[in-house]
């Protein structure tokens, strides 16, 4: 097969017959640069070779030197004479942070005022940028701005964390610091600020079992199909677990997307309360009830998870667990303090606990 006719694929050393138009060194150029963005390589480590270059992907030498070339001249290898190629060192810190969120929504809208105003009180620029849930799409932003030094990556993970976790394990002491808000569940490896997910949802059926003695459902709200939502998958464990200590005399009833809910299906099940894991499902559930001549608060009780705006002022005001947003963004500042004076960013974790503001559901 001529070399022209081949393209890179996605993984370190895989070729695939695809787009055919693009020249066969510019494609080698963009497998290597997405390898060395997303730590495949990593700072100061030794290159591939002009030989195993040619022989690893079935290309000449010219083709391999063209690509050493461009590589070099965008400042991501750097040749050594009678050493060898390597990776290039990293540039110096840019007085930028970023920020990196999987959806728009009202709250994430509020954190990213919130962020910027705090980066702007330490004479920081705030960019922000969205990856469409698309875990792919988190790494390579997350790697760009690594490769182009920003001070500090603040990133909200896509629903589907298993993905990353890899990528986020391997980042250097000597990178730019990453840290983890909101929805995080991978782990102990970066610091993060996340909300206690499972206080939440304990609060919210204390608070639904104490209203009427019926069957208290879990509206399994996905907002993006085709992938884990973690987040929601926690939640909803913990809903059953809580049922089973608190009323073991009632079954778990997982209820579907929220616009798929009806007032026969609450009827006929016996549900009094439900628990909603965002203010946009509690609004959709509400509206469709009304539609359909079940009183909420009447015959069912509703709580949700956000105390965003759309709560508080939708009529009837929703019932909803507060994540404290400003208590989560004062905590990122004491987090990222040392790291602001020029010391080491510690691995530390803080997790913010939500409080249930009772409205008229």
């Amino acid at each position: 097969m001529p070399e022209n006719a081949l393209a890179v694929g996605e993984d370190h050393g895989q070729i695939s017959a695809r787009h055919r138009v693009v020249p066969i060194y510019m494609q080698l150029v963009g497998h290597y640069r997405n390898a060395i963005l997303t730590r495949q390589f990593l700072p100061e480590e030794q290159f591939d070779s002009i030989s195993k270059i040619t022989q690893e992907h079935a290309v000449s030498r010219e083709t391999a030197k063209r690509v050493m070339t461009v590589l070099a001249e965008e400042g991501l290898i750097v040749r050594r004479q009678g050493k060898g190629t390597f990776v290039a060192n990293l540039r110096p810190m840019q007085k930028i942070w970023g920020f990196v969120f999987p959806f728009w929504s009202s709250r994430n809208d509020h954190l990213l005022v919130g962020f910027r105003a705090l980066a702007a009180s330490h004479g920081r620029e705030l960019r922000h940028f969205y990856d469409g849930n698309s875990w792919e799409e988190e790494i390579r932003l997350v790697a760009s701005m690594l490769n182009d030094r920003y001070e500090t990556i603040i990133v909200i993970p896509t629903l589907d964390q298993s993905k990353t976790i890899d990528f986020y394990s391997k980042l250097s002491p000597v990178d730019s610091p990453v840290v983890l808000f909101d929805y995080t569940m991978t782990g102990e490896a970066l610091p993060y600020v996340i909300q206690s997910y499972d206080v939440a949802v304990v609060r919210a059926l204390s608070y639904l079992m104490e209203q009427k003695d019926g069957a208290v459902a879990f509206v399994g709200h996905e907002l993006w199909s085709g992938s884990r939502n973690m987040v929601l998958e926690v939640m909803q464990e913990t809903y059953i677990r809580t049922l089973k200590a608190r009323r073991p005399d009632l079954q778990p009833i997982i209820l579907g997307r929220s616009g798929s809910v009806t007032s026969e299906e609450l009827r006929a099940k016996g549900i009094t309360g439900i628990f909603c894991p965002g203010d946009e499902a509690a609004i959709q559930i509400i509206g469709h009830m009304k539609d359909q001549g079940l009183d909420i608060p009447g015959e069912v009780n509703l709580v949700s998870y956000g105390n965003t705006d759309l709560a508080h002022y939708f009529t009837p005001g929703i019932t909803s667990l507060d994540p404290h947003n400003d208590k989560m963004i004062a905590c990122l500042e004491e987090l990222l303090a040392p790291h602001m004076q020029g010391k080491p960013l510690e691995s530390r974790h803080f997790i913010v606990q939500p409080e249930l503001v009772v409205r008229d559901t």
